[in-house]
């Protein structure tokens, strides 16, 4: 299991500034690059395929992307499987519709520490993170807070 230390208040400064920049190879082999989705509303979710919660949230998260992605939205998820395999195989089986890479130690602290799941940030059209939501999390408030970031007027 991923284990990144990270303080509260490091957590706490991340939200209304600059979502931390990445670029990796995703599970079907393409660069994804946080930078490319600057204009889009950004669900950025880490999970692991172990975690109740998170495989729970994963086919909400994927219904969003097919209701919302016309209108500017994509999800995320960054595995925090000590392994793509398992990835993989619930990649399959689920058909996620978004891309998924695999963190690590270096990513999980970038984001304030990753010391367990779910996690999920919300990020604005300006690459801003606008929420953070750690564990297990009414959706609706998560859909509620993404639905007002889709209707703000881009800056």
């Amino acid at each position: 299991m991923l284990v990144a230390g990270g303080t509260e208040a490091h957590m706490q400064t991340l939200t209304n500034h600059l979502a931390p920049a990445f670029t990796r190879i995703d599970l079907q082999h393409h660069q994804v690059s946080l930078k490319d989705y600057r204009g889009k509303v950004v669900l950025l979710n880490f999970w692991a395929t172990w975690c109740a919660p998170c495989r729970i949230e994963i086919p909400r998260f994927a219904a969003w992307q097919k209701q919302y992605g016309s209108e500017g939205f994509a999800v995320l998820g960054i595995s925090i499987d000590d392994t793509p395999a398992p990835v993989r195989e619930f990649d399959h089986a689920q058909h996620v519709n978004y891309p998924i890479i695999m963190g690590d130690a270096k990513l999980a602290e970038k984001y304030g520490g990753v010391l367990g799941v779910p996690i999920t940030f919300l990020i604005d059209r300006r690459g801003v993170i606008r929420a953070r939501y750690e564990g297990e999390t009414d959706l609706r408030l998560i859909e509620a807070e993404l639905r007002r970031l889709l209707a703000a007027p881009a800056q």
